[in-house]
């Protein structure tokens, strides 16, 4: 499959981007496995990971919500080095529906906000706008190319 070269620092962008959802999703691992009350983003009344990370709700089916998390992101870096645009989209999409019912359960229900969630919310949104323009902008690339 030939590459544009306008599609390679989209590849690398992507990347990036999966490598600090990484990291993000990394360290609020790091806060499910911390003792309680010793989370070092204890911010303020309305920021504690601690809280968000000791919540039933950082557990799906008994598998850290961050674990999940990892290997998410883990996948789309590796979609994104193969330039598998398409299926990163279909990947990320309901990843991105799933991080705002997270989103929602932080402020409606738990109260409080994790700030490592907030970069892997706003990195997997991120993710889904470049991936949306990228999908569209190949469709019409290869609309207007000879076949």
């Amino acid at each position: 499959m030939m590459c544009s070269y306008s599609e390679y620092p989209m590849r690398y962008l992507l990347i990036i981007l999966a490598l600090l959802g990484i990291a993000a999703s990394s360290l609020a691992l790091r806060e499910h496995y911390r003792p309680y009350g010793e989370s070092v983003c204890d911010i303020n009344d309305h920021w504690d990971c601690g809280i968000v990370n000791h919540s039933r709700y950082a557990m799906l089916h008994g598998i850290p919500v961050a674990d999940i998390g990892i290997a998410g992101y883990l996948l789309l870096g590796i979609l994104a080095l193969k330039r598998m645009y398409k299926t990163m989209l279909i990947l990320a999409a309901p990843a991105l529906a799933f991080s705002l019912y997270l989103a929602h359960i932080e402020r409606d229900v738990l109260g409080v906000w994790c700030l490592y969630c907030a970069i892997s919310l706003g990195t997997i949104a991120l993710m889904n706008l470049l991936l949306v323009i990228t999908v569209a902008a190949n469709r019409l690339r290869n609309r207007k190319q000879p076949s």
